[in-house]
């Protein structure tokens, strides 16, 4: 099983992978631990790509996160499944913040070493408006329309509590 996971910030992503990750027993790869080095510095994009395809050559994955340069399109055409997490910016926000109080002064399992939580206003505002262009929507559409058999938008937690209970069902 491949998974490819999408979505906006705050939307859910590595909670929905960590859970996926545990049911399948396979492993996860959060694109953030891949993009950052410790203290929030940048990895060099040759090096997360590498990364990226490495892990992709396991037989079963999950991986977390949208970063189109690191290799997005192999990504999704080599997934069994892409899952798109197309929640409202307030409650993306909402979870934002929730996140952030819940990790305060810490990294969170999702993030690389040394990146301890934060929320400030450049991140805000990329939740609330820069991550959200219509570039962006319209990026999420044409993978959907690409992809059409394997592609389920989630916009609600009742949508993901029902996804994730069909998979533990067996119908996913």
């Amino acid at each position: 099983m491949k998974i490819a996971i999408l979505g906006y910030s705050g939307s859910g992503k590595s909670t929905l992978a960590k859970r996926l990750a545990e049911f399948y027993g396979i492993p996860v790869l959060f694109l953030d631990t891949v993009q950052y080095l410790p203290n929030w510095v940048e990895r060099d994009r040759v090096e997360s790509c590498s990364i990226v395809r490495n892990f992709m050559s396991n037989e079963s994955w999950i991986i977390d996160g949208n970063y189109k340069e690191f290799l997005q399109n192999e990504r999704l055409q080599r997934a069994d499944r892409i899952i798109i997490l197309n929640f409202p910016r307030a409650v993306c926000f909402c979870r934002a913040v929730r996140r952030y109080l819940q990790n305060k002064n810490r990294t969170r399992e999702s993030m690389a070493d040394g990146c301890i939580e934060k929320l400030d206003p450049e991140f805000i505002w990329w939740i609330l408006y820069r991550g959200r262009t219509r570039s962006r929507r319209d990026h999420y559409r044409r993978i959907a329309s690409r992809y059409p058999s394997k592609t389920v938008i989630l916009k609600t937690r009742n949508q993901i509590e029902r996804f994730i209970l069909d998979v533990f069902r067996g119908s996913r």
